[in-house]
């Protein structure tokens, strides 16, 4: 039988289309709906908080495969988007997040074709274990840019 983990936040309106969340990590902050959807524009809103709960599983999930295949990692960055549709009747969903990560790899004495298809296979295991990523419904898409560094 499998283990559990519980995570927690709570969220308190505050007026209008406002709300405060904290996390049960410590960080708190207001947020709103998107100014598209009668909120407020400069914090954060669910829709983000969607975007880079995927974004930053992701990236830490690579950061464990890197060290899992004895990579050295010297830099990733990586712009992440989310694209919601919304139907007539106002429902909405979104259908694919997408990925550019821009990852920087030191090839050390090792050939830059063998460290580019482990980095390869790294990204691969990153999306195959990002507990976000497969819990939503929207389809991955990961477009890389990896550089290997002699």
């Amino acid at each position: 039988m499998g283990q559990t983990a519980v995570y927690r936040t709570d969220v308190s309106w505050k007026g209008g289309h406002w709300g405060h969340i904290v996390m049960g990590n410590g960080p708190e902050m207001a947020f709103s709906a998107p100014p598209d959807a009668q909120g407020h524009a400069g914090v954060l809103t669910p829709e983000d908080a969607f975007v880079a709960a995927a974004n930053s599983c992701i990236m830490m999930m690579f950061i464990w495969a890197t060290e899992r295949f004895r990579l050295k990692l010297l830099s990733y960055d990586c712009r992440a988007e989310g694209t919601k549709l919304i139907e007539l009747d106002r429902t909405e969903i979104f259908t694919h997040l997408r990925f550019w990560p821009v990852i920087r790899i030191a090839a050390g004495d090792e050939d830059g074709a063998v460290v580019r298809a482990r980095t390869e296979r790294a990204l691969q295991s990153a999306r195959k274990y990002s507990l976000v990523a497969n819990s939503v419904k929207s389809e991955i898409i990961i477009e890389p840019q990896i550089d290997i560094v002699s």
